[in-house]
C-alpha cells in the first residue's frame, strides 16, 4: 500500500460531437473517487485537441443551465511526457506532475478510438479501459460486426456504405440497401450516443439517412430495421477473466427508437429497466454473448453490450462500447449497481484492473534473445 494518495488524471471533452456527454460521465466518475485515497487531476480536452489542467470538476448542466464544453481559457496547458515510463505531465513553464493512472473518460473518436490509448502506451501510463486494438475495433461498427459473426454471434442484417462509394454509385448502394427491406436504420460507423442515426422508412429517406452519416464519418453502417425487438444492454468487467451483470432493458417513450434526445435530451425519453424481465436462460445466454463479444474484440477493462431480442428466445449482438456512458443515469453504472457493485466501488475496481493490466504487461521483454540462446 503506498503512502501517498493515487493520483488518477480523468480525460474528459476531446475532439469528438460526444463532447458534452463525455464531460457528464466525467464529473460523475471524479464525484465518485474517495479523496481521501485518490488525488483527482481532472483534465478537460478542448474540441481542436489541446489538454488543460482545469482547477476542478466539470460542471453539471443543471448547475449551469447549459452543457459544458472545454475552452482552452479553462485552466492551464498540459502535455502527457511521451517518454516510456515518466507517467508526468508537463506544463508550459517545464514543470511536471506524476500521474499513476488514467481514466480516459472519452467517448468518440479521437478518445475511444485507440488513438489516446495509443499515446498512454507510450508514455508507459496504466490507463482504464481497452488497449489500442480493443478501442479501435470498439469504435468501428462494421469492423466489430465481422468478429462477433467470426465469433458465432448473430448480428443484425446490414450493410457497410463508404462515402466515396456512396458518390460514385448511389443507384447500386441503394440497391444493396434496398435488400436488407425497409425500414433501415443508417449510423455513422464510428461515432456513439446515437449520433447520427437516423431512421429511414423509405427509398425516398435513404439519401437525407446517409447524408446524416456521413456527416459525422466516412463510412456508415445500414441495419435492417427489426421489428417488435427489445433492447437488452449488458455490463461486462474484468481482463483476462471478464464478467457479465444482470442484462437491463431499455424502452424509449415519446421516441420511435432510443436517439440522442432521448437519451441526454429527455428526462422522460426512456424507461430503464433493471433487472430486464427475462426467462432465466435467456438471461444466462445475454451474459455468455457479452463476454463472447467482450473477447471477441480483444477488450479489458470495461464495455457494454447492446442487444435485440425478439420472440423471446431471438437475439442478436448490436454494437459494444469499450467507454460507455458513466453518468448517474447511464446503464453501465446501474446494471453494474443492481449486479451488488455500487458505483465508488466500480470506479475503484476499474483503476485496479487498469494498474493490474500495465504490470502484467510490463513484465514482457522488449529485447530478442541472441541466436542460439536458452
Amino acid at each position: 500500500m503506498i503512502g501517498r494518495k493515487r493520483r488518477v488524471a480523468v480525460l474528459f471533452g476531446g475532439r469528438s460531437a460526444e463532447h458534452e456527454i463525455s464531460c457528464v460521465s466525467a464529473r460523475a466518475v471524479i464525484d465518485a473517487l474517495d479523496p481521501q485515497t485518490t488525488e483527482v487531476v481532472p483534465i478537460g480536452i478542448t474540441r481542436d485537441g489541446s489538454w488543460h489542467l482545469l482547477p476542478g470538476p466539470p460542471a453539471l448542466p443543471g448547475e449551469t443551465g447549459r452543457m459544458t464544453e472545454i475552452v482552452a481559457a479553462a485552466g492551464a496547458a498540459v502535455e502527457l511526457a511521451v517518454e516510456s515510463g515518466s507517467s508526468e505531465l508537463v506544463a508550459a513553464d517545464g514543470s511536471r506532475q506524476h500521474i499513476d493512472v488514467v481514466f480516459p473518460v472519452l467517448h468518440g473518436p479521437r478518445g475511444e478510438d485507440g488513438a489516446v490509448q495509443g499515446m498512454l502506451e507510450l508514455a508507459g501510463v496504466p490507463y482504464v479501459g481497452a488497449g489500442v486494438l480493443g478501442s479501435a475495433i470498439g469504435m468501428d461498427k462494421a469492423v466489430q460486426k465481422s468478429l462477433f459473426a467470426a465469433a458465432g454471434l448473430a448480428v443484425v442484417p446490414h450493410e457497410v456504405v463508404r462515402e466515396p462509394g456512396w458518390e460514385e454509385d448511389p443507384e447500386g448502394v441503394s440497391a444493396r440497401i434496398a435488400g436488407l427491406g425497409f425500414p433501415v436504420f443508417t449510423k455513422p460507423a464510428t461515432l456513439g450516443s446515437s449520433v447520427g442515426i437516423v431512421k429511414v422508412h423509405d427509398p425516398d429517406e435513404l439519401v437525407d439517412g446517409l447524408t446524416e452519416a456521413f456527416r459525422y464519418a466516412r463510412k456508415a453502417v445500414v441495419e435492417k430495421g427489426l421489428d417488435r425487438i427489445r433492447e437488452i444492454e449488458c455490463a461486462v468487467l474484468g481482463n483476462d477473466e471478464p464478467v457479465a451483470s444482470v442484462p437491463g432493458e431499455i424502452v424509449p417513450t415519446g421516441h420511435e427508437f432510443y436517439d440522442y434526445e432521448a437519451k441526454y435530451l429527455d428526462d422522460h425519453g426512456a424507461q430503464l429497466l433493471i433487472p430486464a424481465d427475462l426467462k432465466p436462460d435467456v438471461m444466462e445466454q445475454v451474459q455468455r454473448m457479452a463476454v463472447t463479444a467482450f473477447r471477441a474484440i480483444e477488450c479489458a477493462g470495461m464495455a457494454r453490450v447492446d442487444f435485440f431480442l425478439r420472440a423471446e428466445d431471438e437475439l442478436w449482438v448490436n454494437e459494444i462500447n469499450t467507454i460507455p456512458g458513466f453518468t448517474h443515469i447511464s446503464m453501465y453504472p446501474k446494471l453494474w449497481g443492481a449486479s451488488g457493485l455500487e458505483y465508488p466501488e466500480l470506479v475503484g475496481r476499474l483503476l485496479d484492473l487498469a494498474v493490474e493490466r500495465h504490470e502484467a504487461e510490463s513484465t514482457k521483454s522488449t529485447g530478442v534473445r541472441e541466436l542460439g540462446g536458452t
